[in-house]
C-alpha cells in the first residue's frame, strides 16, 4: 500500500473533524454535512468520507433517499479501501433500497473499480448484475467492452464473445473487439472468422505482435505452410524465450509438411518444448527430417527417445527407427523396432511389412523373446496368404536346426511328406540322437539314430548314425549290437569321408575288448595306431589295451613290450603300465624281475592307487622266494596304510599262513582271529576259520577252538548245507540275468538266514538286481548293508551305485558322505573321479563354496577327465567366487567354462561375461556376448532373460534409451517365471523412466 495515500485522506479527515467540532453550535444543517461527504468522496477522501457518510445518515428519514445515497457511499468507499465485506456491504444497500436511483450506479461503480484495479473476476461478478436498458450507447459500448474484457480474462470465452460482437463496429472499441473476438474464434479453431478479424488488425500497432504470431500458427493449423512461414519468419528476430520456441516449431513443422527436411530441421532443433520437455511426437518429427536427409545417426539419437508410445505417429517412428538400425547394420536393435512396430495395430501395412522383417532378423539373429520357429510360424497365422509363406517355411526349419531345437524341429516335420521334408527329418534325428547322447540318455539317443537310419535320403547321415548307434550301444553294454553298428559303418562307402571314420578301428577294438575276443581287439588297435599317429592320447589308451590283451591270451612277453610302449609315451595311467608289466614278468617265471619292478614301482608311484595291489602281489613274490621277512614287512605296509582295502584281509590271512608254515602258531591263530573280527561273514572270514581250526588240531586244542568258534556268529555248522543250498539257488538266477526270480530268491534267502554265510553276498547282488530293473530306490538298503559290512570285495561298486542313488533323488545329505568314502576307499579311477566331481556339486548345494572349490580344483587335477566334468567343474569354481564376492576369480572360471562347455553351462558363461564386460563399461562388447545367447542359446530362458537386462543396460549407457526401455518391458512382459529377473527388470525400467522424463512429457513414470 503507498503509505502517502493511506496517510493523506486520514489527515484531512482529522483536519475536517477538527474544523466540524468548532462549528457544531453554530452549523447544524444535515444537508451540508451531506454536501461535505460528497466534496470528500469526489476527492478521494475515502476513509474521511466514508466515516462522514456513516455519521450523518442517522440524521435521514429511512425512506429518504439522502439515508440510502450514504449508505451507498459508504460501501463504494469500502470497496475503493479494499476493506473486507466491502462486497456485502454494497449487496446490503442493494437489497435495502431496490428502488435507489444509485441501485445501477452501484453495480457499476464497483465493477469499473474492480476492472481499474485488474480483478477481472469481480468485476465480471458485478457487470452480471448490471441492467442496461437506460445506459446511454457511449455507456453501453464501454459496458460491453469491459464486461466482455473480464470474461475474456477469465478464460469465459464463449459469454466474452458475445460482448465483443456487438462492439465490431464500434468506432472506439471496434479494433479491441475484433482483436479479442479473432482470438476467441482462433482458440475454438473456427480459423475462418479468427482469420477475418484478426487479419483486419493484423497491422494494428498495439495488436501486430501477437495477431502476427496467432495468424501464422492459424495458417500452420489449416495446412497453409507456406503461408504460415511467411507470417512467422519476420517475428523471429524480435522474439526471445518461449515466443522464440514456439514460433521455431511453426516454422520447423511447416517445412517438414512441406518435405523440405533439410529446411525444418535448425527450426524444429529450437523449439525448447512444454516446459522444457518435448514429447514423442516432437522426437519423431526431428528423427523422421533426419532420416530423409539419410543422416540416420543423428535420426536414430530422436527416435530412440520415443518412449511409452501407443499411436500412429510412434508406429511410424519404431518402423523408421528400425530402417535406420538396419542402414547402420545394427540388426539386433533392429529387431527390438521392428517387432514393436509389428505388435501396433495403427497402420496395417506398416504393421504387415515389420512382421516380415521381425520374422526374418529374428532367423538372421535369432530372438531373445521367443523361439525363432514359433516367430516363423507366427508370420504364417497371421499372414497365411503372404507371398513369402514358402520361404518362411524352410526358413522354420533351418532355425530349428540352427538353434540346436532338434526336439521342436522333429515336432514341426513328423507328419510332413516330400521328399524333401524327409530328408530333414533323417537329419534333424540325428543331431537330435547325439544331444541326447551328450546328455547321457543313450537308449533315447538309440532310438534317434534309429529314425535317422530309416529315413536313408543322406548317405552321409546314414552313415554317421550307424557310427554313433554303435556308441549308444556300447555304453548301454549291448557289445554284440555295438559291434553290428560298428562294422556296418566301416564298410559303408560314406563312411570315410566323416570325421568319425578316423576311430571306427578304435571303437571296434574297444568292443571287441568288451567282448573278450582279444585277438581280434589286438588287430583293430593297431589298425588304429598305424593310421592315427597324431592322437597320443588313444595311442597311449591303445598300447595299453593292446598288452592287456596279450596279457589275457597268456603272451606275457608282447605284453610286457606294449606296457613299455605306453610307458615310453609319458602318457596318463604310467603307473598301471608298470604294474601290469611287473606281473607279466612274474607269470613269466621272471620272479626276480617281477620284485624289481615292483619295487621301482612304488618308490615312483607315491599315490597310484595300485599301490595295495603292488604290496599284496610283492608280499606273495618274497613267499615264493621264502623271504618272509619282507613279505610280512610289504603286508603290514598295506595293513597300516590300506585300512579300506579290500586286500587286508587277504594280506592277514597270508600273514596267517606265513606264521603258520614257520611253526609261529599264535602268532598264526592272532592274524586269523583279526581277520574274523574286522571281517565277519566274508569269504577270507570263512577260510581263517578253517584255517585256525587246523591249527587247534595241531596243537591238540579242539575244545578250545570248539569254545571259539561259538562265539562266531555267522558260522553255523548244522544250518550250513541248507544256507548254502538256499543261497546258490539265488545266486545261479542272478548270475544268468534272471533278475526278478534273483529279486525273490536273494530276499528269502536273507529273511532266512539273518546271519547266514553269504548275506554280504546276497545283500550285493540283490541290490545290483533291483538296479538293474530299475528299481533303484529299493536297492538303497541293500547297498547300505554292504558299504556298513568292513571292507569287501563288494564296497566300492556298492558305494557307487548307492552314491549314484542318492544323488538321483537329490538327497545330498546322505549321499556326501557315502561319496566321501568313495573318494577315499576306490581303487578305480572313474569311480574316484564320480566321487569327487559330485562331492564339489554337494558341497555347493549346501553352500560350503570353499570346500566346493577345493574339490573343483582337485578334479581339474586329472587329465583324463571328460570335458562335460570339466565343465562342470569349472562352473562350481565360478558359482562359488560370485557368491563369496571372489569377482576375479569368478571372471577366470567363466572364461574356462565358456571355453569347452555347451548348453546351458555356456549360456550362463556367456552371460556372466557380457556382465563383466556392462562392469567394465565395455558396452558394446557386451552387447554382443548377451545377443549371442539370445541367437544361440534361446532355448535357455533363465540366461536369455537375464542376458536382455544387462543388454538394456548397456543400451542405456550407449544412450539408447528406446532399445532400453523396450527391452525391459518385453522382460517383464515374457518372462513372467522368472521373478527374480522380472523384478530386476522393474527395477532398472523405473530408473531409466525417471530419468528420461525429466526430459519428455510423453513418459509416465
Amino acid at each position: 500500500m503507498n503509505y502517502k495515500k493511506f496517510v493523506l485522506p486520514f489527515i484531512i479527515f482529522f483536519i475536517t473533524c477538527s474544523t466540524y467540532a468548532q462549528k457544531t453550535a453554530i452549523y447544524t444543517n444535515p444537508l451540508k454535512d451531506y454536501n461535505h461527504a460528497i466534496e470528500l468522496y469526489q476527492n478521494k477522501a475515502y476513509v474521511a468520507a466514508q466515516h462522514k457518510f456513516n455519521n450523518i445518515k442517522s440524521n435521514f428519514e429511512n425512506t429518504s433517499e439522502l439515508k440510502a445515497n450514504c449508505e451507498y457511499y459508504a460501501a463504494n468507499c469500502a470497496i475503493r479501501l479494499g476493506q473486507r465485506n466491502s462486497d456485502n456491504l454494497m449487496q446490503n444497500f442493494v437489497d435495502k433500497y431496490p428502488t435507489s436511483t444509485k441501485r445501477n450506479n452501484a453495480f457499476i461503480d464497483v465493477a469499473d473499480y474492480y476492472f481499474k484495479i485488474g480483478k477481472y473476476s469481480y468485476a465480471a461478478k458485478w457487470y452480471k448484475k448490471v441492467n442496461t436498458t437506460n445506459l446511454s450507447l457511449k455507456k453501453e459500448e464501454e459496458y460491453n467492452f469491459k464486461y466482455g474484457y473480464s470474461l475474456f480474462v477469465n478464460k469465459n470465452y464463449s459469454e466474452a464473445k458475445n460482448y465483443f460482437l456487438g462492439l465490431l463496429d464500434s468506432q472506439e472499441y471496434g479494433a479491441q473487439a475484433k482483436y479479442y473476438y479473432g482470438f476467441i474464434a482462433y482458440n475454438q479453431d473456427d480459423y475462418t472468422t479468427a482469420d477475418k478479424y484478426l487479419g483486419e488488425v493484423e497491422n494494428n500497432t498495439s495488436f501486430k505482435k501477437n495477431v502476427s504470431y496467432y495468424l501464422a500458427d492459424m495458417n500452420f493449423k489449416l495446412g497453409k505452410f507456406e503461408t504460415a512461414i511467411e507470417k512467422s519468419e519476420p517475428l523471429l528476430a524480435k522474439s526471445r524465450g518461449l515466443e522464440h520456441s514456439e514460433i521455431s516449431k511453426i516454422i520447423g513443422e511447416s517445412y517438414f509438411n512441406l518435405q523440405k527436411y533439410d529446411k525444418a530441421i535448425p527450426h524444429l532443433k529450437k523449439y525448447k518444448g512444454k516446459r522444457g520437455k518435448w514429447n514423442n511426437t516432437d522426437y519423431y518429427l526431428l528423427g523422421y527430417s533426419y532420416y530423409k536427409q539419410n543422416d540416420f545417426e543423428n535420426a536414430i539419437n530422436y527416435f530412440n527417445k520415443i518412449i511409452n508410445g501407443d499411436n500412429a505417429v510412434s508406429q511410424n517412428a519404431y518402423y523408421h527407427l528400425a530402417e535406420c538400425y538396419l542402414k547402420l547394420d545394427k540388426k539386433n536393435e533392429a529387431l527390438n523396432a521392428f517387432r514393436n512396430a509389428a505388435h501396433m495395430k495403427f497402420e496395417p501395412e506398416i504393421q504387415k511389412d515389420a512382421w516380415l522383417n521381425y520374422a526374418k532378423l529374428s532367423y538372421e539373429n535369432g530372438n531373445p523373446y521367443k523361439s525363432v520357429p514359433e516367430v516363423l510360424q507366427e508370420y504364417n497365422t497371421l499372414y497365411p496368404n503372404s507371398t513369402h509363406n514358402n520361404e518362411i517355411n524352410d526358413l522354420i526349419i533351418s532355425a530349428y536346426i540352427t538353434s540346436k531345437d532338434y526336439k521342436g524341429a522333429l515336432e514341426f516335420l513328423k507328419n510332413k511328406k516330400s521328399k524333401k521334408d524327409i530328408g530333414l527329418y533323417q537329419k534333424v534325428a540325428f543331431y537330435r540322437g547325439v544331444e541326447l547322447f551328450n546328455e547321457g540318455k543313450f537308449e533315447q539317443a538309440n532310438e534317434k539314430f534309429k529314425n535317422s537310419i530309416s529315413n536313408p535320403q543322406d548317405p552321409s547321415f546314414t552313415a554317421k548314425s550307424t557310427f554313433w548307434k554303435g556308441e549308444s550301444n556300447y555304453r548301454l553294454n549291448n557289445f554284440t549290437d555295438a559291434l553290428s553298428d560298428f562294422k556296418s559303418f566301416s564298410v559303408n562307402t560314406e563312411a570315410s569321408k566323416t570325421v568319425e571314420f578316423e576311430q571306427v578301428n578304435y571303437n571296434l577294438a574297444y568292443t571287441l575288448f568288451k567282448q573278450k575276443e582279444y585277438s581280434k581287439s589286438i588287430e583293430y588297435f593297431k589298425k588304429y595306431i598305424n593310421k592315427n599317429t597324431n592322437d597320443k592320447i588313444r595311442i597311449n589308451d591303445s598300447y595299453l589295451r593292446i598288452a592287456d590283451g596279450y596279457f589275457a591270451n597268456r603272451n606275457y612277453s608282447s605284453a610286457i613290450n606294449y606296457y613299455d610302449k605306453a610307458i615310453g609315451l609319458n602318457g596318463i595311467d604310467g603307473d598301471y603300465a608298470h604294474f601290469q608289466k611287473a606281473i607279466s614278468y612274474g607269470l613269466t617265471g621272471k620272479e626276480n624281475q617281477k620284485i624289481d619292478e615292483l619295487n621301482f614301482f612304488l618308490n615312483k608311484y607315491a599315490r597310484s592307487t595300485y599301490r595295495d595291489d603292488a604290496f599284496y602281489v610283492l608280499g606273495n613274490s618274497y613267499i615264493k622266494k621264502g623271504n618272509t621277512q619282507k613279505a610280512i614287512s610289504n603286508f603290514d605296509q598295506l595293513i597300516i596304510n590300506f585300512k579300506r582295502s579290500p586286500l587286508v584281509s587277504k594280506s592277514l590271512l597270508k600273514k596267517g599262513l606265513v606264521y603258520y608254515n614257520s611253526d609261529q602258531n599264535e602268532k598264526a591263530l592272532a592274524s586269523y582271529k583279526n581277520v574274523v573280527n574286522r571281517f565277519p561273514n566274508t569269504a577270507e572270514a570263512r577260510q581263517a576259520v578253517k584255517d585256525a581250526r587246523q591249527i587247534y588240531v595241531d596243537l591238540g586244542r579242539v575244545d578250545e577252538y570248539a569254545s571259539w568258534v561259538k562265539t562266531v556268529d555267522f558260522i553255523n555248522v548244522t544250518d550250513a548245507e541248507l544256507d548254502n543250498d538256499t543261497y546258490e539257488s539265488a545266486e545261479k538266477q542272478y548270475l544268468q540275468n534272471n533278475h526278478n526270480k534273483s529279486i525273490t530268491g536273494l530276499k528269502r534267502y536273507i529273511l532266512k538266514f539273518p546271519n547266514g554265510l553269504h548275506l554280504l553276498q546276497a545283500n550285493f547282488y540283490l541290490a545290483q538286481s533291483l538296479f538293474s530293473v530299475n528299481k533303484r530306490t529299493e536297492s538303497i538298503p541293500y547297498y547300505t548293508y554292504v558299504t556298513g559290512q568292513p571292507q569287501n570285495e563288494f564296497t566300492e561298486n556298492s558305494l557307487s551305485r548307492l552314491a549314484l542313488v542318492l544323488l538321483e533323488n537329490n538327497n545330498w545329505q546322505r549321499a556326501i558322505p557315502i561319496l566321501e568314502r568313495l573318494e577315499n576307499e576306490a581303487d578305480l579311477p572313474q569311480n574316484i573321479t564320480f566321487a569327487q566331481s559330485n562331492l564339489m556339486k554337494g558341497y555347493y548345494e549346501n553352500k560350503n563354496y570353499n570346500k566346493a572349490v577345493k574339490y573343483a580344483e582337485t578334479v581339474l587335477k586329472n587329465s583324463k577327465l571328460e570335458t562335460r566334468i570339466k565343465s562342470d567343474a569349472h562352473i562350481i569354481i565360478a558359482r562359488s567366487a560370485i557368491k563369496t564376492n571372489n569377482e576375479n576369480k569368478a571372471r577366470a572360471a567363466y572364461k574356462e567354462v565358456e571355453a569347452i562347455a555347451t548348453g546351458e553351462l555356456k549360456a550362463e558363461a556367456l552371460y556372466y561375461n557380457a556382465y563383466f564386460e556392462n562392469k567394465d563399461g565395455s558396452y558394446r562388447v557386451s552387447n554382443q556376448l548377451a545377443q549371442k545367447i539370445a541367437s544361440e542359446y534361446s532355448a535357455y530362458k533363465y540366461w536369455a532373460s537375464k542376458g536382455l537386462i544387462i543388454m538394456a543396460n548397456n543400451y542405456y549407457e550407449l544412450k539408447d534409451a528406446y532399445q532400453a526401455t523396450y527391452i525391459l518391458e518385453s522382460v517383464i512382459k515374457n518372462f513372467s517365471q522368472f521373478n527374480d529377473v522380472v523384478d530386476e527388470a522393474k527395477a532398472a525400467l523405473s530408473k531409466i523412466k525417471i530419468e528420461e522424463a525429466k526430459t519428455n512429457e510423453s513418459v509416465k513414470n
